[in-house]
């Protein structure tokens, strides 16, 4: 069972930015998809984004599109999240997942590890 790790969360002002990094443990990282999720107050965890195995192919939910970035560094077992543009509606807490194939999904049945979440706060 990996062990993911995420930080970089705060409280910033709309418009702002920050960067989320999700550390994780073991050998394996590099064979599977990560993916971040999101979970605000009384909301069902959705989707942001997800990284395919390699780095190369991305997929984002239509509401980040051209604000967020996903990608990974496999040679750090790290994958991040840059989030530009912020709005308050993306206030909420932000997980990692690691998929259960190398393909990235938009449900969380779909992944089968996750971290403990790091919170997001944008202010209007």
């Amino acid at each position: 069972q990996v062990q993911l790790v995420e930080s970089g969360g705060g409280l910033v002002q709309a418009g702002g930015s920050l960067r989320l990094s999700c550390a994780a443990s073991g050998r394996t990282f590099s064979s599977y998809a990560m993916g971040w999720f999101r979970q605000a107050p009384g909301k069902e965890r959705e989707f942001v984004a997800g990284v395919r195995e390699n780095g190369i192919w991305t997929d984002y939910a239509d509401f980040v599109k051209g604000r967020f970035t996903i990608s990974r560094d496999n040679a750090k077992n790290t994958v991040y999240l840059q989030l530009n543009s912020l709005k308050p509606e993306d206030t909420a807490v932000y997980y990692c997942a690691r998929g259960r194939s190398i393909i990235p999904r938009t449900t969380p049945d779909q992944y089968d590890s996750w971290g403990q979440g790091t919170q997001v706060t944008v202010s209007s």
